[in-house]
Parts: structure tokens; C-alpha cells; sequence
């Protein structure tokens, strides 16, 4: 009964210890030995992750393909969702926080910035099914006469740069915006931490609320604030102080004024006024020409998401069709992107000096799906101290170098909100170098325009 329970080789990372200790303290391990008992059905979930083109009965024949000559049990479709309602997400959601965390060594390529863990933050949206019940909590948008699109739930994540891993993740309504979820997340942080995030970001008060956690931040500024200079510095930089009239004591800061100049492989030229603030004052250590080239860093939460949505889910709407199977499926999303990365850090932990952003997440994933078909290495690695996910990683590494390229970007969903936007990006793939000016901007921000 127990055998069907597994995830292949990423068992050694989502082992059974760790399933029944969760299932134990959620309360959700079964009263009696049943056809399905509750670690089957965590795996099982997990599974519906890892394969998320799938029916339950395929998926369930992918878990048990591989062990044949077990007297195995066929359970119906109905038989698997109730044994899903039956743990519910409590389980799923401890196994996620466990297993998220920060998985740089002190060192690592493109995960530190002079000491300083570099992560990121931010939010995306995630289609969830037209369901009654569903549309209670997760609203659908409303036009002037019409509701329209699919009910959206609001993602937000903190991502350890270099290495893709998760540190923590909230997620809930759209309607509810960005900064209450992301105040979630910040007990994921601390001293050794330089936080990095967009304009949605810039509230006096929240990165207050970094500050007093030890972390450091840096964040793009909202063209709406003005700050006055106290002290102008000899980088071009300025000190100044947010919170005027919200916070008790002003948070001092530091403004880098710059302009940036994309220059794309067909000759066209795009210069924007970019405003950076952080909590790093000293200029000698935190050159302003090396902070503006490692704010695009960020866009390693971009690559997760990219990761969990395109790569994973396909593009698909999330398969539950009630709130707790939707909050079960998103941390089972969650722990299984985790899982994968961990198998990722293990592999590159076997060559000092290689850049995680190296390993593909999409070999990755399906190395691990095809060990779960076979129900190999469940116990152990046999002779490979790699594993077949690793060394599947190793040997089809990315570009040691890539160039910098703009996407072709188009918007292919007639409900999104950036529709102003279209026809402002490059409808083709293209090479871009970028200049950073370094100024003092004396009239103010102006508004960017919408990417």
C-alpha cells in the first residue's frame, strides 16, 4: 500500500521521514491503514505537480509503471480526490516551509554581492478555474458592464539570486495587492540579506520593516516620490530620508539618479530615467555604477515564476476546483520547484564555481519525472553519487556565456491589464547593450512608461 508513494529520486529530498513527521504534526496522518494511506497521497499530490498535463489516472500509473509485480491497488478517480480533501494543504504548505531556504555556500557565483545575499521579490498571477465557490475568494475582473477572464490569485515569492530557490511564498486574492502579501514574507529575511525589488515596492513603511529586520534593500522608486537631498555624494548618489508624516523616525537613505540607454541590434535607441533607493550609504563599499547593474538581478524571481508557470504548469489554469485544493496544489507547486532546485544545488555543489543559472530547469524536470516513471534510486543513488537528475544537469549545462537579448514580446491575452503596451517591444528577438549615466534628476522623476 505504501509503495506507490514516492517521487523517484527527489525521495532523497522529499524523503518519508519528512512526509510522515509533516502528516504527524498537521494531524493528518490516517486513523486506520487504509488503500490510500496519507503519505501515498502527499506523493500523489507532488506527482500532479511534477506532471501537470495529466489526468489523476495517469498520473497514478506513472507512480506505479515502474513496480511491476507488486500486488498494487487501481484506485477510481473519486477515490483519489477524496483522499485529497482528506489531508487537505495543511501538510503540503509545512512541507514547502521546510524545505524552503536560502542554498547558496558563501561564495557561490551570482548569489552574493560583497557579502550580501542578493534576493528578490516580487509578485505574478496565476489563472485559477470559473467556479462558484471559487470566484467567493478569488474574484474575476470587472469591466464597466461585465465581469471577464479567469479568477486570478495573486502569487508573491522571495527568491535567492543565483540559485533560484525559494526563501518563502504567500499567495491569496488579486484584489488584495502586492505589499500585504510580500509583509508576509519578510521574517524570511535577515542581516545577511540584500533585498532587491520594483517600484511596487518603495513604501516608506514597508522598507522600514526590511531595515528593522537587519536585511538591506535595494528598490527602483515610483515616479509619484520626490525625495529632497541632504547630502549630495561624490558618485553622483545622494542621502535623504523617507517616511515623512508615516513613519515615527525617518528611514535614511540613500538615491542613485541614473539614465539608462538600451541600444537594440537594429539601431534603435531607448534611454529611461531609472531612480534606485537603498539602505547602502557607504559609497566606497557600494559603488552606485555596481548597485545599478545589480538591480537587474531581481529578474531571478521573473525566471522562477517562469519556471512554475511555462515550464511546469504549461500556461495551464490551476486543476482544483475548490479553495483548499487550490491552496494544497499551489504549495505542492511550490515544494516541488524547491525540490528540483535543491537536486540542482546538489549537482552543482560537485563543481566549485559553477553558475546555477547554468543547470536548466527543464532538464531538470524531466529528469526527474522520468525517475519517477521508473521508480528508480527511490532508496538509493546506486553507483552515481550524482543521481541521474544531477548528473542530467551536468551534462547539458547552458552556455558558460549568454548574450544579453530582449525578448519579442506580444500580448496574446486579450483580458490583460497591459494592453496599453502594445506595439512598444521589439516584435523580434534581439542583442542589446546598456549604458548607465549617472545624474541628478533637478525637476523630478518623470513617469516611465508601462512595459
Amino acid at each position: 500500500m505504501y509503495a506507490p508513494g514516492h517521487l523517484g529520486e527527489l525521495t532523497h529530498i522529499v524523503d518519508f521521514a519528512l512526509v510522515d513527521a509533516v502528516l504527524e504534526e498537521t494531524g493528518t496522518v490516517e486513523r486506520r491503514l487504509r488503500l490510500l494511506p496519507s503519505r501515498v497521497v502527499v506523493y500523489f499530490v507532488l506527482a500532479l505537480a511534477l506532471f501537470e498535463s495529466c489526468s489523476y489516472r495517469a498520473v497514478w500509473g506513472k507512480l506505479t509503471v515502474g513496480l511491476a509485480g507488486l500486488p498494487l491497488i487501481q484506485p477510481a478517480v473519486s477515490s483519489l480526490s477524496r483522499a485529497r480533501r482528506r489531508i487537505g494543504a495543511a501538510p503540503l504548505r509545512l512541507l514547502f516551509e521546510t524545505l524552503a531556504g536560502p542554498l547558496a555556500r558563501p561564495g557561490q557565483v551570482g548569489a552574493f554581492y560583497r557579502g550580501l545575499r542578493t534576493v528578490a521579490i516580487d509578485g505574478t498571477l496565476q489563472h485559477v478555474p470559473d467556479e462558484e465557490q471559487i470566484t467567493r475568494r478569488y474574484p474575476k475582473r470587472e469591466g464597466e458592464k461585465l465581469q471577464f477572464g479567469y479568477p486570478l490569485l495573486r502569487l508573491l515569492v522571495i527568491v535567492e539570486c543565483g540559485t533560484r530557490a525559494l526563501l518563502a511564498a504567500a499567495f491569496g486574492p488579486e484584489s488584495e495587492g502586492e505589499l500585504p502579501y510580500a509583509r508576509r514574507l519578510l521574517h524570511a529575511l535577515d542581516a545577511s540579506m540584500l533585498l532587491l525589488a520594483d517600484a511596487a515596492f518603495d513604501a516608506a513603511d514597508f522598507l522600514s520593516t526590511v531595515k528593522d529586520s537587519g536585511a538591506h534593500f535595494l528598490v527602483c522608486s515610483s515616479a509619484s516620490r520626490v525625495p529632497t537631498p541632504a547630502k549630495h555624494l561624490p558618485d553622483g548618489s545622494y542621502l535623504a530620508r523617507l517616511g515623512y508624516g508615516v513613519l515615527p523616525v525617518l528611514l535614511p537613505v540613500r538615491v542613485i539618479e541614473a539614465h539608462i540607454t538600451i541600444t537594440l541590434a537594429d539601431g534603435t535607441i531607448r534611454t529611461e530615467p531609472w531612480r534606485l533607493i537603498t539602505s547602502l550609504l557607504d559609497t566606497d563599499r557600494y559603488p552606485a555604477t555596481e548597485l545599478i547593474m545589480l538591480y537587474h538581478e531581481r529578474w531571478q524571481a521573473e525566471t522562477a515564476y517562469f519556471s512554475i508557470k511555462a515550464t511546469m504548469l504549461d500556461g495551464r489554469v490551476l486543476r482544483s476546483r475548490s479553495l483548499s485544493g487550490i491552496d494544497q496544489e499551489v504549495y505542492a507547486l511550490l515544494t516541488a520547484y524547491q525540490a528540483l532546485i535543491r537536486a540542482a544545488g546538489d549537482a552543482a555543489a560537485t563543481r566549485p564555481g559553477l553558475d546555477m543559472d547554468r543547470i536548466s530547469f527543464t532538464v531538470l524536470l524531466q529528469a526527474a519525472a522520468d525517475q519517477v516513471t521508473t521508480a528508480s534510486n527511490i532508496l538509493t543513488i546506486s553507483t552515481d553519487p550524482l543521481g541521474a537528475i544531477g548528473r542530467a544537469a551536468l551534462d547539458a549545462l547552458l552556455p558558460t556565456w549568454r548574450r544579453s537579448r530582449i525578448k519579442a514580446r506580444s500580448r496574446k491575452n486579450p483580458t490583460s491589464k497591459y494592453g496599453p503596451n502594445a506595439g512598444q517591444h521589439p516584435q523580434t528577438t534581439q542583442t542589446y547593450t546598456v549604458q548607465a549615466h549617472i545624474t541628478f534628476f533637478e525637476s523630478g522623476l518623470a513617469p516611465r512608461r508601462h512595459r
